[in-house]
């Protein structure tokens, strides 16, 4: 594989943990805002429909900027975002910073449309795969870390520390990224005619309704595990990087099903598995090795989906792969912010431990 794509994983793992980490210490960042946890999981939404709404426009705004250019400033706002967080003492500005962070996570379908341009059909999947290992492996090292440090020092401890990193990345990508990239940039034309498609309209649809279903729990997951199993905040980072290793599992296992399988096959193998972990999470109540297995299976069907969705689109239209990309990106968020809002209704009625 082209080593561009490791840079770029490593940016994504930062974007990763940047969007992700305040769902495992939600009840800290509550507590010192003096405000409920559904209030503070509204931090996931609106990074939800910023990254949903206006990272696309970014993205077709920079489609005449080289490639370079474009991940750079990408990288940067999302940096800025983090930094407004790290020195937010109340809600709105802390909003105000993840909305700057979804702008910046135009990064992340740029990055995905270079992957698709730099090699083969029959290597898209296992390029696409790599690049996304970035988000996987965000829950095997960012969350756990980031929900440590938050429990230990403080929730401002690593919302700072990711701030400093994301700035590192905007160094080296600056020190390491080539001039002159061979990718698409993202535009609007044509776009009207892919959408008329059945294809392209059931591809988006199904990513809006599995990332639904996924956070309505996962915006809440360190309140839902200390409601199914109450554990220490060892434990509960332990739990949460055991989750990261079954996404950057799904994640690989992912791109290879799709390149050998196709990604309806390995789609529908996905789903299956996914709705049966979920029915069973609310029955591992007081049973810590049968949450783990649950949560596990789940991170390896949840994440393996998202290279077979990619590897489709694409497959669609190569030349706008960028902006279906961003537009399964959109997605993506506007399922996380339907979930995280569905999800912050419903705790209170039916409890943190019958979320699924």
């Amino acid at each position: 594989m082209p080593r561009l794509l490791y840079l770029l994983a490593l940016c994504n793992l930062v974007i990763g943990t940047g969007a992700f980490v305040p769902a495992g210490i939600l009840a800290e960042i509550a507590a010192a805002l003096n405000i409920s946890v559904a209030a503070a999981g509204q931090m996931m939404t609106v990074y939800a429909l910023s990254t949903a709404v206006l990272a696309p426009l970014a993205l077709v705004l920079t489609g005449g900027w080289p490639r370079r250019r474009a991940l750079w400033v990408g990288m940067a706002i999302f940096a800025a975002g983090k930094a407004a967080c790290a020195l937010s003492d109340a809600l709105p500005m802390l909003l105000l910073g993840r909305v700057l962070m979804g702008v910046g996570a135009m990064f992340t379908p740029v990055a995905a449309g270079i992957a698709v341009a730099l090699v083969d059909p029959a290597r898209r999947g296992r390029a696409l795969a790599l690049v996304f290992i970035g988000v996987s492996m965000s829950y095997v090292i960012g969350l756990p870390l980031g929900a440590w440090l938050g429990l230990r020092y403080g929730w401002h401890v690593p919302v700072a520390g990711i701030a400093a990193v994301s700035l590192l990345m905007v160094a080296l990508l600056l020190a390491f990224l080539p001039r002159d990239i061979a990718a698409p940039g993202a535009s609007f034309k044509g776009l009207g005619a892919l959408l008329s498609h059945a294809a392209v309209l059931w591809t988006l649809g199904l990513t809006l309704l599995y990332f639904i279903a996924i956070f309505l729990v996962f915006a809440y997951i360190g309140p839902v595990l200390q409601a199914l199993v109450p554990m220490s905040g060892e434990r509960l980072s332990f739990t949460l990087m055991l989750f990261g290793v079954a996404g950057v599992a799904g994640t690989v296992l992912g791109g290879w099903a799709n390149d050998r399988y196709s990604a309806r096959r390995t789609l529908t193998l996905q789903l299956s598995v996914l709705a049966s972990m979920m029915a069973l999470l609310p029955f591992t109540r007081g049973n810590y090795p049968l949450l783990v297995a649950v949560f596990f299976v789940w991170g390896i069907a949840g994440f393996g989906m998202m290279t077979p969705q990619q590897s489709r689109l694409a497959a669609l239209s190569p030349a706008q792969a960028p902006i279906l990309l961003s537009l399964n990106t959109s997605m993506l968020y506007f399922g996380t912010a339907l979930g995280a809002a569905i999800g912050g209704a419903v705790s209170g009625a039916v409890g943190f431990d019958h979320m699924a």
